[in-house]
């Protein structure tokens, strides 16, 4: 089993803070009620910010973290070594190669902080999944955007092309958060050997559960073959638990053993570890939950085609739309309709992404958009980028 990492919490309460606890605890209680929300909205907010399955856990999953109740006053030691061997036997690999984490966020700190500081760089797309770059400034080392394709893809001949001997890191997000494209596997195939061998690869799959493009390869394909092959991939989206928080690492042991340097110990929890075993013991869950949300997003596409707007193919629970213009004010008018839609990415300044929530939903959502972006709208901004 690896070696865990960091001596336990330690807690001091007083008798003071307790009592304080004790006299707030309605309001406290009232507020975890509406913990996902934010301030002043209600209940009834359609929530397509953050790329989660509205859907929720299997079954199964829910019976795990039910269970789980019995076992809350203690350390979760026991359960965790039973989902890195899970996850090991998935994978094909030894338990020596996986990594756990508070989500996939925290397997790409931990990343970050391996692999990069003073003198090193870390090279991404512009847009991507922010992370990866913000830690590693905080690791204070340099960030390296390289734009999208014209197709909205990572251009990876150049991303290869920007690594040196002081690249620490390379993060490849496929498919990409927030624009939903891939890159195929005869892409990464070209990719992999024009990236120096002292530069770790990061390939974030978080989203690779909702695929259907048969270009399309998940990097595992290549595990084993390169020393510099780290990929990420957490419970949080297909699963549906991100509230629960569990992500994970496979890699070469050398790279994951530097990592799990930068991981706390049992930053994981007595809920979603069980709840991880039950849903991947869960054949029926990914499928059921593929088809349900990508045939909503197809569904809306093709609306969204048929009013003369413009999209960007995707291959995850997400897409990004052309509203015409600054997409700032835009969001507010979703907010102010008790729609949550997802925040601005600077260099797609004009494209709002929206999660994939249920029908109901992204029906409420395509009467909205059409309310405060006409058809006519669209169609004329469509045109005047075209002409």
């Amino acid at each position: 089993m690896t070696e865990f990492r960091v001596s336990r919490r330690q807690f001091a309460v007083t008798m003071g803070a307790a009592a304080a606890a004790a006299l707030t605890a309605p309001k406290l209680l009232e507020s975890v009620a509406h913990a996902s929300l934010p301030d002043g909205m209600p209940e009834s907010t359609i929530q397509l910010d953050s790329n989660e399955n509205p859907y929720g856990p299997s079954p199964k999953a829910l019976d795990a973290i039910t269970g789980s109740e019995r076992v809350a006053s203690r350390y979760p030691d026991g359960v965790e070594e039973r989902v890195y061997k899970a996850i090991a036997r998935l994978h094909g690999v030894d338990v020596e190669n996986v990594a756990l984490g508070c989500g996939s966020t925290e397997i790409l700190r931990a990343a970050d902080m391996a692999f990069l500081g003073p003198g090193k760089q870390a090279v991404a797309a512009e847009p991507t999944f922010e992370a990866v770059l913000a830690f590693a400034r905080i690791a204070h080392a340099g960030a390296v955007k390289v734009p999208l394709t014209s197709d909205f893809r990572h251009d990876l001949p150049r991303m290869a092309a920007t690594c040196t001997s002081k690249t620490g890191l390379v993060y490849v997000c496929n498919p990409n958060n927030p624009t939903g494209t891939i890159v195929s596997r005869g892409e990464m195939a070209d990719f992999f050997p024009r990236v120096p061998s002292s530069t770790v690869i990061l390939v974030d799959e978080a989203y690779h559960h909702f695929v259907e493009d048969p270009r399309y390869s998940t990097a595992f394909e290549w595990f084993g073959k390169l020393p510099n092959l780290v990929i990420a991939r957490t419970f949080s989206k297909i699963y549906g638990m991100a509230g629960m928080r569990l992500g994970y690492g496979v890699g070469p042991k050398d790279l994951i053993a530097q990592m799990q340097r930068h991981l706390m110990r049992n930053s994981t929890n007595a809920a979603v570890l069980p709840a991880a075993i039950a849903s991947l013991n869960d054949p029926d869950h990914v499928p059921r939950q593929k088809k349900l949300l990508n045939g909503t997003r197809d569904w809306l596409v093709r609306e969204l085609t048929k009013d003369g707007r413009e999209t960007i193919p995707s291959q995850a629970n997400f897409f990004m739309v052309d509203v015409g213009g600054d997409v700032h004010p835009i969001i507010e008018k979703f907010r102010d309709r008790g729609i949550l839609v997802g925040r601005k990415f600077p260099s797609l300044g004009n494209w709002l992404r929206i999660s994939i929530g249920t029908q109901k939903e992204m029906e409420a959502f395509l009467a909205a958009l059409r309310e405060i972006v006409p058809a006519g709208v669209a169609r004329a901004a469509r045109a005047a980028r075209a002409a």
